[in-house]
């Protein structure tokens, strides 16, 4: 009988055996490959403290900027320091400026380093137990490990003691790996990553954010010792509340009690306290098959409340501690609280303010309790028919002086600012317009002008891109602070007269300028990142890209990833990075030397991130898409986006275009193929929240609303696991606390019992994100190149 082998089979060996080692090598190395590639990306300067010039470090010496003129000029001379170093001049690592104006900087030659004070052109030499750039030691512990990382710094090892040291790094999982043996009298230099931690002897260094010095003859600080704490104002016994000694209520019980925090009035005469009434408290099992310390499996228990599940409860309790008795409030404006936030007495004691959200978020008051009469009254009210974003888009801050506030709300459309009367309740607004404030920066309460972030500001640059500016309390003299095309970051004088403006793209390495705050005005440009290096490994830059989304008129805002050996005459198929969880935006707008996404790019694939409708920071209308929707994750708007693309660029092979992402980008990934297998061809879904009813209760209820209906069905990849009509791999992590692991695995029960042929790895000792570690990507890599990449493109 002859062998039948199908052509698409033929043609996925193919692909996996042309695919080779090497150029798996070259994708997973490309990180490293791009890591320290771009100078100058920071700009981290030190202000004088009136604001009249800043100093950065350049080259290797200290530059002087007048902040009013912009001229420049040499503020350390290197050759003050060369003695220290046996002539050589040398680098200075990290520099301030004390109180008396004089520099203290760490500075580095041949091997050598050094903490010296230069004033007034003279440098002497600071000891160690003097030096405010040494790091504090700790004596080794027995979790040491270090964390995530969060920024390149570098660490400076001296051996000021009398006996040799090895120097180790502690990796996350707490394995040691050895560096050096450093002898007496030397010193090490690190590259690293601040959050790294170090062991060198019996003593135990964590790298900070800017370069510090580890001194191995350093003796750990002595612990402060703890002084009882003197008698709270309020304390709870046997469920029930007491203040200075006089037990206020007696009606407390488990499932009904008295509990904190509470607040206590300017005058001392009222105490407001929470009473708290027990909810269902679920809990989730997951099974440990591998435990590190035993061989058989072990039970984990922890707590996760999932949508519709009753929840603790808390509702404040008026008490007036001159008579002991508790005043009655009507808790008819809030009967039943998601949470309760925006705790405040006002000056005269005379109201208690706080924010009810209501459960199912439709509802938000900012609510003042009368504290004679027990009289709550709402202030401020804002309502929805589909959901208020309170996790992101709230603000509230008290003015003391003279009883006002300034409030966040969407209440028009855009999410915009506020100021409110909190005697009368009035509402005024203070920033209007189709753009968004992003955050509040600062608060000048004696001008009474806010600082804040914003987006969409500028109708001719990408609405996502982060802009400042500044406007009186009333609405006026409203002042653009940023002006570049692209996304910004500014740090202000001590006086914040004058801050510096870095802003960037994805594809425009940082810009830094030195501005006024008075006009928003450039005083001169400070230099620019240099990326030479970079482009000499990978010169294909991502682009921005936009185009109109489902409704033929919203611009739809992605990027676009090519791999560094990109050749416009060929044909590439296309993958879609996704994650549409309503809370924020996620397509990259700064400039970074590496994205992630290039790693799969390398392989031969263009890579595109989207953000659809349904996402945040635009208008209330295009964040509304989700609501009761998330399945819906922008699908038709990111099609629409690579048909746009695709006709720019007929390099973008439409034909065969794959998915994936992980938690909730793991649920609109299989998704994809459930609803939209027509364009999607392959989705790799990781950790995915495949059931909103299996999820985490708050960003679910957020989203979907309660009390659970048939929308929550109606999203689930459970349900219709009958429409799967592409290849799709599926990941999870057993031990995941973010997302129960049930959730997938009742995905893929489902396809199971309808006969669907899919990919499954189940992780039995790694928790959330499972399938973006080594073993998960490397899997997923080969899943697409099998099922997207065709013989006769390699």
């Amino acid at each position: 009988m002859p062998l039948k082998i199908s052509i698409c089979v033929v043609a996925a060996l193919l692909a996996s055996m042309a695919m080779s080692e090497v150029d798996y090598a070259s994708a997973r190395s490309l990180r490293k490959r791009m890591a320290g590639t771009v100078e100058s990306q920071k700009f981290s300067p030190i202000w004088a403290p009136d604001g009249s010039a800043l100093y950065y470090r350049h080259g290797g010496g200290v530059l002087r900027v007048d902040t009013q003129t912009g001229e420049s000029e040499s503020a350390i001379d290197t050759d003050v320091l060369a003695p220290f170093f046996q002539g050589n001049s040398p680098r200075i690592w990290r520099f301030e400026i004390d109180e008396k104006g004089d520099f203290l900087c760490l500075a580095a030659a041949k091997g050598q380093v050094r903490t010296l004070r230069v004033s007034s052109g003279k440098a002497t030499g600071l000891k160690p137990e003097a030096d405010p750039f040494a790091l504090v030691p700790r004596k080794v512990g027995k979790q040491e490990r270090s964390g995530t990382g969060h920024g390149s710094t570098q660490l400076f090892f001296v051996n000021n003691s009398t006996d040799p040291a090895d120097i180790f790094w502690v990796d996350s999982s707490r394995i040691r790996k050895k560096f050096t043996t450093l002898a007496p009298g030397k010193t090490y230099i690190q590259n690293t990553t601040a959050g790294h931690v170090f062991l060198a002897g019996k003593l135990a260094f964590t790298a900070t954010k800017k370069p510090g010095i580890a001194y191995l003859a350093a003796e750990p600080p002595k612990p402060i010792p703890v002084q009882a704490p003197k008698e709270r104002m309020a304390i709870f016994k046997n469920h029930n509340l007491f203040s200075d000694g006089i037990q206020l209520t007696h009606d407390g019980s488990e499932e009904w009690k008295y509990c904190g925090p509470t607040y206590r009035s300017p005058d001392g005469r009222y105490l407001v306290a929470m009473r708290e009434k027990a909810g269902t408290n679920r809990h989730i099992d997951l099974i440990e098959s591998v435990p590190k310390d035993q061989l058989q499996p072990r039970r984990k228990s922890i707590r996760y409340p999932k949508p519709g599940d009753e929840l603790n409860v808390r509702k404040p309790h008026l008490f007036d501690l001159e008579t002991g008795k508790e005043i009655p409030l009507d808790d008819a404006l809030f009967p039943n609280p998601w949470s309760l936030s925006g705790f405040y007495w006002n000056m005269d004691s005379t109201c208690f303010y706080f924010v009810y959200n209501e459960r199912g978020h439709q509802t938000l008051r900012l609510l003042a309790i009368q504290t004679s009469t027990g009289k709550v009254a709402s202030v401020v009210e804002e309502t929805s028919p589909t959901f208020i974003n309170y996790s992101q888009k709230w603000h509230l801050t008290y003015i003391d002086e003279t009883g006002e506030a300034i409030w966040m709300s969407e209440r028009n459309g855009w999410n915009h600012l506020y100021l409110v009367d909190l005697k009368t309740g009035g509402v005024a607004p203070v920033t209007t317009g189709k753009w968004v404030v992003r955050n509040v920066d600062h608060i000048d309460y004696e001008k009474r002008r806010i600082w804040f972030h914003a987006g969409g500001m500028l109708p001719d640059q990408d609405p996502y891109y982060l802009h400042y500016a500044r406007i009186n309390f009333d609405g006026t003299s409203l002042i653009l602070l940023t002006e570049g095309n692209g996304t910004h970051e500014l740090g202000f004088s001590p006086d914040r007269r004058f801050y510096i403006d870095t802003w960037s793209r994805v594809d425009q390495p940082p810009v830094h300028e030195l501005r006024r705050s008075s006009d928003g005005k450039k005083v001169v440009d400070l230099g620019k990142a240099d990326a030479a290096k970079l482009l000499a490994i990978h010169s294909h830059l991502p682009e921005p890209f936009a185009a109109k989304g489902r409704d033929g008129s919203t611009d739809i805002y992605g990027v676009i990833f090519r791999p560094s050996h990109f050749d416009p005459e060929r044909k590439y198929p296309v993958l879609e990075s996704i994650y549409a969880g309503p809370h924020d935006f996620f397509v990259p707008k700064a400039f970074n030397a590496y994205h992630s996404a290039q790693r799969l790019a390398e392989l031969g694939f263009i890579v595109v991130q989207i953000d659809g409708m349904g996402t945040n920071w635009r208008s209330k209308k295009f964040h509304d898409v989700c609501w009761k929707n998330l399945k819906d994750s922008g699908f038709p708007d990111r099609i629409a986006w690579m048909k746009a693309a695709a006709a720019k660029y007929p390099f973008m092979d439409l034909s065969r275009v794959g998915i994936y992402g992980g938690s909730a980008g793991g649920q609109s990934a299989m998704r994809a193929v459930l609803d939209h297998s027509d364009f999607y061809k392959a989705a790799a879904s990781d950790c995915g929240c495949h059931d909103n009813r299996m999820d985490k209760i708050w960003w679910n209820e957020a989203w979907m609303g309660w009390p659970v209906d048939e929308s929550y069905a109606e999203n689930s990849n459970a349900v219709d696991a009958h429409k799967l009509g592409g290849k799709l791999l599926l990941t999870v992590g057993l031990l995941d606390v973010n997302v129960d692991p049930s959730s997938t695995l009742q995905v893929v029960d489902a396809l199971i019992k309808v006969d669907k042929d899919f990919e499954f790895i189940a992780f039995p000792s790694t928790g959330h994100g499972a399938g973006a570690g080594p073993y998960g990507q490397r899997r997923r890599e080969e899943f697409f190149v099998r099922h997207l990449l065709t013989a006769e493109n390699l």
